[in-house]
Order: C-alpha cells, then structure tokens, then sequence
C-alpha cells in the first residue's frame, strides 16, 4: 500500500449503529466488536447515506442506540480489512469490517434514536453532506 491512502484528505468515514452495551464493552476492551462479528465474521457498517435506511429497517422504535463514525484510513492503518460487497436485499454496497475496530479509529459518537414524531434522524454534523 502506497502511504498516501493514509493522508486525512482521503480518509473515508464509515458508520455503525451500535447496542449500547456493546460501545461500553469497546470503552473497556479498547475494541468495539458485535455479535455479527462472531456469527458471519465481520462487522456490518455504512456508508452516511445507508444509516436512516439500516435503522428504519432493523431498530425500529429503537430509542437507545449510538452511532460510532469511524475513520476507514484509521482502520486500514490498524491492520483492520474493510471490503464493500453486494447486498442483494438493499441492492446496494455496504462496508464490511473484518476485524474489532480499535478505539482509535472511532471519530465522532452520537446518541441515536428516533425523534418525537418516531423517525430517525442524522445528527446535524452529517446532515446535507456535511460530516
């Protein structure tokens, strides 16, 4: 690999939402990591534009989530393989982490949950391209 897929202008921002307890477990360990790691061998994430999708389809009336943005540079960095692969059902490419993610790669987290008319919504930072 070439070191310029590490400069912060190329860095690429992938996201996850996560059970609560398994953040507090990654704030212990120094590495988040979830039950999907363990059953299909990684770590299921997205792209900005795939979150409100993800979180209508699979939280539903989920109120007490996070979402952890982390930085792909950072992972490629740890040792941590990020492959994009086909999701029929979403008919779309979705990041899949192959590894835990090192604390040190986690950027930004929110609170997550649905508003008060039940909808999810992005945290200003990552609304209307910004983020």
């Amino acid at each position: 690999m070439n070191n310029s897929t590490f400069s912060p202008q190329n860095s690429k921002f992938l996201y996850r939402l996560a059970e609560p307890a398994d953040w507090q477990h990654a704030q212990q360990t120094g590495f988040f990591a979830s039950a999907d790691l363990a059953a299909e061998g990684f770590i299921h994430s997205s792209e900005v534009h795939q979150i409100l999708e993800t979180a209508r389809r699979y939280y539903a009336r989920r109120a007490d989530l996070v979402l952890l943005e982390w930085d792909e540079a950072a992972l490629a960095a740890a040792g941590v393989r990020v492959e994009r692969e086909w999701v029929p059902s979403r008919e779309q490419h979705f990041a899949h982490v192959f590894g835990p993610v090192p604390l040190a790669a986690v950027r930004r987290v929110w609170p997550f949950g649905m508003d008060a008319a039940g909808e999810f919504q992005l945290p200003p930072e990552l609304r209307d391209g910004a983020g």
